[in-house]
């Protein structure tokens, strides 16, 4: 499961610099369970990459970097570092196929697409977790 610290490090250090297309694409493989969105291991594989590296290439400063497209929207524009992402840990060690780690990413990217359209946001359980509803 996705910790309260690793979702506060997703909230605040991650979504801020995802633009919208890296949102949407994000909720559709983690709505999917996509074996796109890969985890543990990296791959040449040219459509597989994990959440980083998904948002890079659909971000205006990484999306021609390829294969270290995550890498380099992790550092330069997230200014996180792999290595030590909360979130990257939490991915790597459980992946796509923990539900409770990609419900809680998804209820994260909805709340966060919600707010950038002005709409409503249901308050998720994890979203409430962090913020304290």
């Amino acid at each position: 499961m996705l910790s309260v610290q690793s979702l506060r490090e997703f909230e605040t250090q991650w979504l801020p610099h995802v633009t919208e297309p890296g949102l949407n694409r994000l909720v559709a493989l983690l709505e999917s369970g996509s074996p796109l969105l890969i985890h543990g291991a990296f791959t040449k594989a040219c459509a597989m990459g994990c959440l980083a590296t998904h948002i890079a290439w659909h971000h205006p400063a990484t999306k021609n970097s390829h294969d270290e497209a995550g890498v380099l929207w992790l550092t330069r524009v997230a200014g996180l570092n792999p290595a030590t992402s909360l979130v990257l840990l939490d991915w790597d060690r459980l992946g796509a196929g923990d539900w409770h780690l990609r419900s809680r990413l998804l209820d994260a990217c909805r709340h966060e697409l919600a707010e950038r359209n002005g709409e409503p946001a249901e308050a998720s359980e994890a979203f409430c977790e962090l913020q304290s509803c």
